[in-house]
């Protein structure tokens, strides 16, 4: 592992592959030394492995979508304010060009690389792994940008300065041919850590994902089932345990960038004390939303304001497992503590002292303590606390649920439904409550056959199942839901306690004092108790529908007169 690492990160590669005259970056300003690279396999393998760096393979922040708060701000997206000096816009640009520059200068050394007596099988090998580089990082930038500027071969920096955008739809079916190339070339596996590097399956798998994005079913369909017939990849038996930093490498991930505190390449000490809560340290400041909360179903299946066994005032009772999975559930151990934000909790037990102490985690005591009650327990354990409070959880790009849930869902609207469909859709259903797929009498079993029925269903199920991810924004995106979803309100506790517990925990109505309605698109509505007073208002979400197409770099603009900005920027 920590040999990989190093390779991903080498500095000696560092003035090939990180310098640039320009923004656009499809031109290395190396391009003479590579006369002298790739000389050996040992060259070639190192130019792919810097193809795995972090940057390269963004996911998609929790603060564009509603399952996230922050305490009372919100991000750009959600404000509505994206322009083309942000962050976001010019660091995904600039390093997917970086990555594509690199790919194609690889792809463009390989008949020298053949020269040196370098096998026939190895240079297939290396060329089908830059493809699926080359593939993956158009599909994220098409996804983000729309038309975007397409270059397959290095070119020289007078090309680069004027080379316009090409309609997205010229690009998409030559992605989808460098993927089906890839899968081609690449092996199913490797010894060791298949999941870290690119495989047939991986390329697959992405390849399903981006025709998803552009609503291609058909093509999405196809490449997640020929992922799923290679019979490599199967769930993980345990659910909370996937995502800990001390899981690596199972049958259920496909592909995967690694971490390692070792070697510095963490999530970041500021990530960690966001997410875990007051009493041993941390901050409890980026948080789930209310909305996400309410978006897990019952353990009859059913949304919460159509189920009987859902009680408002303990909200984790009779929930889908992965409810409390993904958040910290009231009065539950957590991070050696117990995780009561409720305003009369003054005190709670300390598990490592076997002694109660003073709360930290309810705004009676912290006035900074999460600003609605709710902590994130994905992917969090003990571990979170030590190093600093740094962690090395691997970055889980794709993994096997998604690509059920994928096939289920163009299959569906193709409408195309039949017993894979129920079958996909159950296998990930089942795991999620420790179970086999055929116990029915144990977990509630998808049964629905119905095109826009099951619709709802699919799309709950990939909320539950693949929430703190990095997925929920693209599919807000393509289901075109951000324009509903982030124009609400984001709410939380009534501040301060005493007005909390004169209003609601003294009238019986801690946690929610009623349930909220859930519309066909699963979307909360809260707004009965807000208008009784019984809840605050954290922040307006504001959502511009300019957005659903990332701006152009603005400094890109302004140096290449032939690049022309999306629409409403």
């Amino acid at each position: 592992m920590k040999k990989y690492i190093v390779g991903l990160l080498l500095t000696g590669l560092s003035s090939y592959f990180l310098t640039s005259c320009y923004e656009l970056d499809l031109n290395p300003l190396a391009q003479g030394s590579s006369e002298n690279w790739y000389s050996s396999e040992t060259e070639i393998e190192m130019a792919l492995k810097d193809g795995y760096r972090h940057e390269f393979w963004p996911l998609d922040k929790e603060e564009w979508t509603d399952d996230y708060v922050y305490r009372e701000t919100n991000s750009s997206i959600v404000n509505g304010t994206l322009t083309g000096q942000d962050g976001s816009v010019t660091d995904l640009w600039s390093n997917q060009y970086k990555a594509i520059a690199r790919a194609n200068t690889i792809l463009a050394n390989m008949e020298k690389a053949a020269s040196l007596g370098i096998s026939e099988a190895k240079i297939n090998q290396y060329t089908a792994e830059a493809l699926f580089l080359r593939a993956s990082r158009y599909a994220s930038l098409i996804s983000h940008f729309g038309d975007v500027v397409y270059v397959d071969e290095v070119i020289d920096i007078d090309e680069a300065f004027n080379i316009g955008r090409t309609p997205k739809q010229e690009i998409i079916p030559l992605v989808y041919e460098d993927f089906d190339k890839a899968a081609a070339g690449l092996p199913i596996s490797y010894s060791g850590s298949s999941s870290q590097r690119a495989t047939s399956g991986a390329a697959l798998a992405l390849k399903a994902r981006f025709a998803l994005y552009m609503g291609d079913w058909k093509i999405a369909a196809e490449a997640a089932k020929a992922c799923m017939e290679l019979g490599i990849y199967n769930l993980y038996p345990n659910y909370s345990e996937l995502f800990l930093s001390t899981t690596r490498n199972t049958e259920e991930t496909i592909f995967a960038i690694p971490r390692s505190v070792a070697d510095k390449i963490t999530i970041g000490n500021g990530t960690v004390l966001n997410a875990i809560s007051r009493n041993p340290g941390g901050w409890a400041a980026m948080d789930p939303s209310w909305d996400l909360l309410a978006a897990y179903t019952c353990t009859d299946g059913l949304p919460i304001d159509e189920s009987p066994l859902f009680d408002s005032h303990d909200p984790f009772k009779n929930r889908d497992p992965r409810c409390s999975a993904t958040i910290v559930a009231f009065g539950s151990r957590h991070l050696g503590y117990e995780y009561n934000p409720h305003p009369e909790a003054l005190e709670v037990m300390n598990f490592n002292t076997g002694k109660m102490q003073k709360n930290n985690d309810t705004r009676a005591n912290a006035q900074y303590a999460s600003f609605n009650g709710l902590i994130w327990k994905k992917g969090i354990d003990e571990t979170w606390l030590a190093n600093g409070m740094d962690v090395d959880p691997d970055k889980i790009i794709i993994r096997y649920a998604d690509v059920l849930l994928m096939y289920a869902e163009a299959k569906i609207e193709l409408n195309e439904i039949d017993q894979s469909v129920l079958n996909a859709i159950n296998q990930v259903r089942a795991r999620a409550y420790g179970v086999d797929i055929s116990a029915t009498d144990s977990y509630p079993a998808v049964t629905e056959t119905d095109q826009n029925k099951l619709r709802k269903i699919l799309r709950t199920e990939r909320r539950m199942e693949l929430a703190y991810e990095g997925l929920r924004y693209m599919d807000l995106i393509r289901w075109r839901l951000a324009s509903k979803a982030l124009t609400n309100k984001s709410y939380g506790l009534l501040y301060p306690s005493s007005l909390l517990i004169e209003k609601v925990t003294s009238q019986g109505g801690w946690f929610w004092p009623s349930t909220p309605q859930i519309d066909e698109d699963g979307i909360p509505d809260f707004s009965a108790m807000e208008s009784a007073g019984q809840i605050a208002v954290l922040s307006q979400r504001l959502w511009n529908d300019r957005q659903y197409l990332w701006p152009i770099p603005t400094k890109e603009i302004l140096i290449n007169e032939n690049l022309k900005q999306n629409e409403g920027y």
